[in-house]
């Protein structure tokens, strides 16, 4: 069985930036997730999607700031198990815990840090008689390449964050765009929503409140849907469709390691977001506690106190000495 000192269940942005903080204190991390490379749904969902509020960069594409990520922890070596899932968790008598994946794969660690996101996720899918018909086919529930909707009519189907998100950046490279929401107003952020309004007046884009999609039409590809509200129905051309009502997220088999949960979020202390399950961490999406903000931000803010927790655990109550990268290098860590 594979020995370090700390097992990151997650190789998302927080996962990643958990082993450079783990680095900084000289110890090991050994990552595991189930999607097939590191960077997470970042990576795997939007990863041509723009971040704005990464400090140090107005802008930054996702694939952009995983790349980062991997350059930066470079220098401390981690260990990556990839395309495997955590089935089995066991606790020994002297505190070490025992992994299992779902491929074999056998790890023991004084820590574990859950860096899991949304955990396993699925898209919310709307209630549309022959939507399956066309998925893949014109209908996305997510959007890895932007460049797929250049120059296309194109319906989006929402009114969260991800829906005008997606709304406002495609605004400016589709040849038409509409939004269908099925109520009056939206839950996204203001700033979101005041350019969403100024879209709206320059033409760019179509906005129908109060209606959905009934709809789809096609030979073999998506080619237009039907939008219904209180008045009337009508058609309209459609090249690609894209119901964006968000994920489902579902914890999976860390629901079973009694910890304590509430809603598909773990619950932590906010000073070292430490679980009810010594040695034991949870930091970014995936964790909940009173004034929570899920921002990747704030993920790496948890990860860098979780981790001088978890030195203590690891080094039986000795605190870490604490130092400035800026005066040192990283090399001398």
């Amino acid at each position: 069985m594979e020995k370090t000192d700390i097992v990151i269940i997650g190789a998302g942005p927080c996962g990643l930036f958990t082993v450079f903080e783990a680095g900084l204190l000289k110890l090991k991390c050994h990552l595991i997730d189930y999607l097939p490379s590191p960077g997470g749904q970042l990576a795997e969902i939007y990863p041509k999607k723009p971040i704005y509020d990464i400090p140090g960069h107005p802008v930054i594409l996702a694939k952009d700031l995983i790349a980062n990520l991997m350059e930066q922890i470079s220098v401390f070596n981690p260990k990556f198990t990839l395309g495997e899932r955590v089935d089995h968790l066991l606790k020994r008598e002297d505190g070490i815990f025992e992994i299992k994946t779902s491929l074999g794969s056998e790890i023991e660690a004084p820590v574990i840090i859950i860096a899991a996101g949304l955990g396993c996720f699925e898209p919310r899918k709307p209630e549309i008689e022959n939507i399956s018909e066309y998925e893949n086919k014109g209908v996305h529930y997510i959007i890895k390449d932007p460049e797929l909707f250049r120059n296309k009519n194109v319906v989006i189907a929402g009114g969260g964050d991800s829906a005008l998100d997606w709304c406002i950046f495609l605004a400016e490279i589709t040849e038409k765009l509409t939004l269908i929401h099925r109520r009056s107003e939206f839950r996204a952020a203001p700033e979101s929503i005041s350019k969403l309004s100024e879209l709206v007046n320059q033409n760019k884009v179509h906005l129908h409140l109060n209606a959905e999609v009934t709809k789809l039409h096609g030979n073999v590809a998506l080619q237009s849907l039907t939008i219904k509200n209180e008045q009337e129905e009508w058609d309209v051309i459609c090249d690609q469709f894209l119901p964006l009502f968000g994920l489902s997220p579902k914890l999976g088999p860390i629901a079973e390691w009694g910890l304590n949960v509430d809603k598909n979020a773990i619950l932590v202390n906010s000073i070292d977001y430490s679980t009810n399950v010594p040695g034991i961490f949870a930091v970014g999406d995936i964790n909940s506690y009173e004034g929570k903000l899920k921002l990747i931000l704030c993920g790496f803010h948890e990860a860098t106190l979780a981790v001088q927790s978890a030195y203590k655990i690891i080094h039986k109550g000795q605190k870490p000495s604490f130092k400035y990268t800026t005066v040192t290098g990283i090399n001398k860590f």
